[in-house]
């Protein structure tokens, strides 16, 4: 069956950064419970803005999440910054699938190894614009959309924060800083979508075996595994737990969560 022939699905979703770790993972549950899913990933891979020091994802990490879902996924190269190219994303959203459901802004990177008075102007320049802007160029395309569709109190807008986002950590000033205004903006917009029933979310993952935690690690001079230590459930979070909970609060059951900040943290201490 081709894609053009492919069914209206139930429900329909839009990833961002879903070329690999808790993107992709949200991805596949997503199409577990029913969903078509356009991913959307920057597939830079080595070209990487000031201060990340690892690889972004690639083409072929974004085909290898599509060339698991024929029919239901719909991959998209585009930058979460770019507010037009977010526009095409989700207009090319309802022309392949005819509708839009629930958001994930999933895209995201860790900056730091530096007291925040050293931290250079580039490194806080990245991680404003990817995690904050990012996920509010998201929000402000996305969300009319929602609005203007057949059931806005089915929608739903999640964006995964971080448990750095309620707390401070060392040499991680920027980082926390970006995560702290994510769990700013979904507040402000469960404030502005009171009475629509278009619920806004914030999921804050601890310790998760991702390449962005590596590179966390690699700040310290520590493991992945040494850093789970300061989870209560003493090892790392897989991608997939995190995407359990972020499909949750996609579903129409996820309503009650509107405003809330679901700590996927395993616990977390700091």
């Amino acid at each position: 069956m081709s894609g053009a022939d492919a069914p209206t699905p139930r429900r329909v979703a839009l990833v961002t950064g879903a070329a690999r770790g808790i993107g992709a993972a949200t991805v596949d549950a997503l199409v577990a419970d029913g969903y078509a899913v356009t991913a959307l990933d920057i597939c830079a891979g080595g070209v990487v803005p000031a201060g990340v020091g690892y690889p972004f994802a690639t083409r072929a990490d974004l085909a290898t999440v599509a060339d698991r879902h024929p029919d239901r996924v719909l991959a998209i190269e585009s930058d979460v910054r770019d507010r037009e190219a977010m526009h095409w994303a989700v207009n090319a959203t309802l022309v392949r699938f005819g509708r839009l459901d629930a958001v994930v802004a999933a895209a995201g990177v860790v900056v730091g190894g530096r007291p925040q008075w050293d931290t250079p102007d580039e490194h806080l320049d990245t991680l404003f614009d990817i995690n904050v802007r990012g996920v509010w160029n998201t929000a402000a395309t996305a969300i009319p959309v929602m609005l203007a569709g057949d059931d806005p109190a089915g929608c739903r807008f999640v964006a995964v924060a971080s448990a750095a986002g309620e707390r401070g950590l060392f040499n991680l000033a920027g980082y926390v800083a970006s995560k702290h205004a994510v769990i700013g903006i979904v507040r402000g917009l469960a404030a502005d979508l009171i009475g629509t029933g278009l619920a806004a979310v914030a999921v804050a993952p601890g310790s998760t075996r991702t390449a962005m935690l590596a590179a966390t690690a690699d700040l310290y001079d520590s493991t992945p595994e040494q850093l789970a230590d300061h989870q209560g459930i003493r090892r790392l979070l897989e991608p997939e737990e995190i995407a359990a909970a972020i499909a949750l609060c996609c579903s129409p059951a996820g309503a009650a969560l509107n405003g809330s900040v679901v700590r996927a943290d395993g616990g977390f201490t700091g």
